[in-house]
């Protein structure tokens, strides 16, 4: 009886170091799930502002500030920081490809109001394609920064539309 005493006050405080160990590793374990969840929500937000903008790019294809505002306005209040995103606009036409970008921090002139130029000329059957990337999402898990070797990622989505009409 006296054996089974001296055992059970050497191993008392097993039991709490088990649980510190333990939950450390599950806290860890869910701090990287809720980060890959927050990347997944961030690239499902830029893919449905994209398919908004190319939506809008097939039926109205030479109003180009109002294809980047459909493209910012589906990101805005979604946790997004827009001055890190960036819109590319082409359109596929038989002979070349027309080509415009824009960012908040340098607004491209074709983007300020609506491109009727020669080399915007879209016909019907032209593809529209839009690409929305965020070069700097961060990662909030230190040890998911590691793994990946920058606590950044570079997020990018692109959409393909046919042009139905013209105005």
């Amino acid at each position: 009886m006296k054996y089974l005493l001296r055992k059970n006050q050497s191993e008392k405080g097993q039991s709490m170091v088990e649980l510190a160990v333990s939950v450390v590793v599950l806290l860890i374990l869910l701090a990287g799930v809720v980060d890959l969840g927050r990347l997944a929500f961030y690239y499902i937000t830029l893919r449905d502002a994209a398919q908004e903008a190319a939506s809008y790019a097939s039926v109205f294809p030479n109003n180009n500030q109002q294809i980047f505002a459909r493209a910012t306005d589906g990101i805005t209040g979604d946790g997004v920081d827009p001055s890190r995103i960036e819109v590319n606009l082409r359109i596929f036409k038989s002979s070349d490809t027309y080509e415009c970008n824009w960012s908040v921090a340098s607004a491209d002139a074709c983007a300020a109001s609506t491109d009727t130029s020669g080399s915007n000329v879209v016909s019907v059957n032209n593809v529209v394609e839009i690409t929305i990337t965020d070069s700097a999402f961060p990662v909030t898990m230190p040890l998911l920064g590691t793994f990946l070797g920058s606590q950044t990622i570079n997020l990018s989505t692109s959409i393909e539309d046919v042009v139905i009409s013209v105005p």
